[in-house]
């Protein structure tokens, strides 16, 4: 259960007990439980929709997807503009991406990833209609769930980043997590299947980019993936 509060205390801001970080062990289980937080989420954000149903789609947009931000603390917005300023400005070299990523300041491309990932993001929850709480649901799972297969399945190359705990998760036990998560998106019949398939083509196309430039995945890469994830899945089931 402390994996659990660990998850969500890196993952959103939601407050959890103090000494929580403390525990080694926790942070390392943590990986196994950040779909169900995913999913906690995608709730929250799902309760705040249907609160909002009477108002006009443009507003409960802005509102859910300001909500968004503010659950997460922008925690991986913040790895999408760092990763978008290292893949244009390493210019193909794999030290000079790693070094840009580590610049805690936001370049003009960094900015633009920003204002397109919101502006997609608002766009895709305006356009829901019927499947609005099963977008609202499968996205912050499937984009959580991304992140616990990139741990176990691609290295990790920035030794003492805040990964670097979760390269000892177990893995059987993230596993069973995903095999969940994948059973729950099916369970939302054809909209489900869609989710699940653009996740996964989002995963492997940013998986295999990560690979060939940098020989693995950094904690930046890695929220960029959740970003990307969560938005391909909301447009997706817009689209349809």
């Amino acid at each position: 259960m402390r994996g659990l509060l660990a998850a969500i205390g890196f993952l959103t801001r939601l407050p959890v007990p103090a000494g929580t970080f403390d525990d080694e062990r926790a942070k390392s289980a943590s990986l196994a439980w950040y779909p169900l937080v995913g999913l906690l989420l995608g709730s929250l954000l799902s309760v705040l929709a249907w609160l909002l149903r009477d108002t006009s789609s443009f507003l409960s947009a802005g509102l859910v997807t300001a909500a968004w931000v503010a659950l997460t603390g922008a925690l991986h917005l913040d790895g999408l503009a760092d990763s978008t300023d290292a893949w244009i400005g390493g210019l193909g070299d794999r030290e000079k991406t790693l070094t840009i990523m580590k610049d805690p300041r936001c370049g003009p491309a960094g900015v633009v990833a920003l204002v397109l990932m919101l502006l997609l993001k608002f766009a895709a929850l305006a356009s829901l209609q019927n499947v609005s709480w099963l977008a609202l649901l499968l996205a912050p799972m499937l984009a959580r769930a991304s992140v616990t297969a990139l741990f176990i399945t691609t290295p990790y190359v920035r030794s003492g980043g805040l990964g670097a705990a979760l390269t000892n998760a177990p893995r059987a036990a993230c596993v069973v997590a995903l095999a969940i998560t994948a059973g729950l998106c099916l369970m939302g019949g054809w909209h489900g299947l869609l989710a699940l398939l653009a996740a996964g083509l989002v995963f492997g196309v940013w998986r295999r980019a990560c690979q060939r430039r940098l020989g693995g995945f950094t904690g930046d890469t890695a929220g960029a993936l959740v970003e990307m994830v969560e938005v391909a899945v909301l447009v997706v089931l817009a689209l349809h």
